[in-house]
């Protein structure tokens, strides 16, 4: 399916049997180089991994406590067995890379997910030319198209001032790793106090401890409904409709995802207000990254490939399917729930 057998599709997931490594496998294997930390990227119980070294803390709080972590600077290479490997920024989250493989002349790059937009979290995509350019489609149609981030947070904002003002905590519902933070960095603490889910505030403190600033934020706990009258509560989906969330009393429910953008979706979700601000690439990200890489072949996966990978064809561009087992932001609940533990942070 790869052009060079450089990569090869196994039942563990993409295989490189020349340097004996996988990318982001799917089961235990001797050695992993992960892209980020998502549960969909990043499995428990391989003998060994190789992360960036931005992404280590967020990489080692997911994975079992013996977990062997490798890690790499980004543009800094490695020789496995004539097979050059490096890591390098993927936008999507802290420590997301794109992994670039070189063998006999030729280049493929594993994406992983990514995002072109910058944010104050994590360091920015950076675009590897090469001959294969494996990519995710998570949002791959024209009809995902992100507004500025800027005016994103300042609706969010808005929404929280409004609320205060009439009382009611804002509970804002976004992934606990990556998301979030994202969100976070940009909100105005000014506003009032910010509360975070435990599972957020986990995360927080990898990303603390990597040297991302954030506004101080507390774990929300035992207190009574009116200390949160005029905070914001940042939450994971797996939250959303659970018993956990009585502790804030009144309280105004938002949602934020790249899949707010399509007409529906916040009713479906049953949340009052839906924020447009996703970790992944949107339709003009996408196609423009394809056609500034130059690669001669694009593999299509996460997300929807079948129609994505068509239209690059049509475009000219040869381009197929990539099978995954795992299908990331199809789900805004997996993330997250395969992460929480039990228990009364986890929303049980």
């Amino acid at each position: 399916m790869i052009a060079s057998d450089l990569l090869t599709l196994t039942e563990a997931g993409l295989y490189c049997s020349a340097g004996d490594f996988f990318v982001d496998p799917w089961r235990p294997v001797p050695r992993a180089v992960i892209t980020h930390a998502h549960s969909d990227h990043a499995r428990q119980g391989s003998a060994r991994y190789l992360t960036s070294l931005e992404g280590r803390n967020v990489l080692a709080t997911r994975m079992l406590p013996d977990a062997v972590i490798d890690t790499l600077d980004y543009g800094e290479a490695i020789d496995l067995n004539g097979v050059r490997l490096s890591l390098h920024p993927a936008g999507h989250i802290l420590g997301s890379s794109q992994v670039r493989i070189e063998y006999r002349g030729h280049v493929c790059v594993v994406s992983g997910d990514y995002k072109v937009d910058r944010d104050a979290t994590c360091t920015p995509f950076e675009l590897q030319r090469c001959h294969t350019f494996i990519t995710e489609s998570t949002f791959g149609l024209p009809v995902y198209r992100w507004p500025p981030q800027e005016e994103v947070m300042a609706a969010v904002n808005n929404w929280w001032r409004d609320n205060r003002e009439a009382g009611r905590t804002s509970v804002i519902f976004a992934y606990s790793l990556g998301k979030a933070q994202r969100l976070i960095a940009g909100l105005d603490p000014q506003i009032g106090p910010i509360f975070c889910h435990g599972a957020v505030e986990r995360v927080n403190r990898d990303y603390r401890e990597t040297g991302i600033s954030l506004p101080p934020t507390e774990y929300a706990g035992s207190r009574s409904p009116r200390d949160y009258a005029e905070a914001m509560v940042v939450a994971p989906p797996s939250a959303h409709g659970s018993p956990w969330l009585r502790r804030f009393g009144d309280c105004s429910t938002a949602f934020a995802s790249g899949w707010m953008a399509i007409r529906g979706t916040r009713r479906r979700r049953a949340v009052d207000r839906g924020f447009v601000l996703s970790d992944h690439v949107d339709w003009p990200g996408l196609t423009e990254t394809v056609h500034e890489c130059g690669a001669e072949q694009v593999l299509v996966t996460h997300g929807f490939t079948a129609a994505c990978a068509r239209w690059f064809n049509e475009q000219g561009i040869a381009a197929e399917v990539l099978p995954t087992r795992f299908e990331g932001e199809q789900d805004d609940r997996s993330e997250d729930a395969a992460q929480e533990p039990d228990g009364e942070e986890s929303g049980s």
